[in-house]
């Protein structure tokens, strides 16, 4: 079997972009060999696969990738995977996005593609700030945390996506960390498989921006909050409430069927097309 760094080479861009604009000790990288490991592990070839993204330091990550790509505008990476899925519902598309781009610009964009459940893998990592820009207050900011808009310490209540997600209707929401790097490889790998609308949220660590600014020590020590503070779902029901305060769950969080957008969609066209003759008259009659 390749080694990690086998597999995850055969599908980089290596003349092109490298070094990346990652910061040492970012999680992202992380997150793109598990994305890359999850599709070799599928046997899903490079042409089968779209990845998009928006604006944002995980958004940086289809610029690396040998598949095709799309890096489009901030927070509507949904709105641009939405119309390649509609055009061509054969393939596999996977976007990328961070807390701020689909919660803050994207946040309708967000909910919506959640509840339409068009057949798409949303790869959503959240490192609680804005670290492209500077380190600002994010939609997933804890309360009372620092920011650089927020010097005193946020006042207002972060998003809980896994949540979020599962209200506005995805019928699969998972949680992951880069820590738990094997676990988010699995995470991945089924919801690239689910047939609809699929989230994967990655607990990941900004020790250039956010650590630096809550004193939360550099990389390492971050990814051991991670590892500290995730209770896999499987275990959350046999342990006591005391054990799960200040915790967060990892795993599948939930997973219905519901009918895929694409596939409903193509049943209003067949409906159509029988009820509409040439030249868009119904049949047997004039439209009104």
């Amino acid at each position: 079997m390749p080694i990690f760094s086998e597999v995850t080479h055969k599908y980089l861009r290596t003349k092109k972009k490298f070094p990346n604009v990652w910061c040492a000790g970012c999680g992202i990288g992380i997150v793109l060999g598990a994305i890359i490991r999850a599709i070799d592990n599928l046997k899903l070839s490079r042409d089968e696969i779209v990845m998009i993204s928006g604006i944002g330091c995980s958004s940086r990550m289809p610029v690396y990738v040998d598949f095709n790509t799309l890096h489009t505008t901030h927070g509507r990476p949904l709105a641009y995977a939405t119309g390649v899925k509609l055009a061509k519902p054969a393939l596999k598309v996977i976007i990328i996005t961070g807390d701020g781009d689909a919660l803050a610009i994207g946040g309708n964009h967000f909910i919506h593609a959640c509840r339409r459940n068009i057949d798409l893998t949303t790869i959503l990592v959240n490192n609680s700030t804005y670290g492209m820009t500077g380190g600002q207050v994010a939609p997933t900011t804890p309360f009372m945390k620092i920011g650089t808009t927020a010097p005193f310490g946020n006042r207002e209540r972060g998003f809980d996506i896994a949540k979020l997600a599962m209200a506005a209707g995805a019928p699969f929401v998972a949680r992951g960390t880069v820590y738990h790097v094997m676990q988010l490889q699995k995470l991945v790998e089924q919801a690239i498989l689910k047939k609809g609308f699929s989230l994967v949220e990655v607990i990941s660590q900004c020790p250039t921006l956010y650590g630096r600014l809550n004193k939360e020590g550099g990389a390492v020590d971050m990814m051991k909050w991670q590892r500290d503070h995730a209770i896999p779902i499987s275990a959350a029901g046999k342990a006591p409430p005391e054990k799960l305060r200040d915790k967060f769950l990892t795993g599948v969080l939930w997973d219905i069927e519901f009918p895929e957008y694409c596939e409903e969609y193509d049943k209003v066209i067949a409906q159509s097309q029988g009820l509409y003759g040439e030249g868009g008259r119904v049949k047997g009659k004039e439209r009104e």
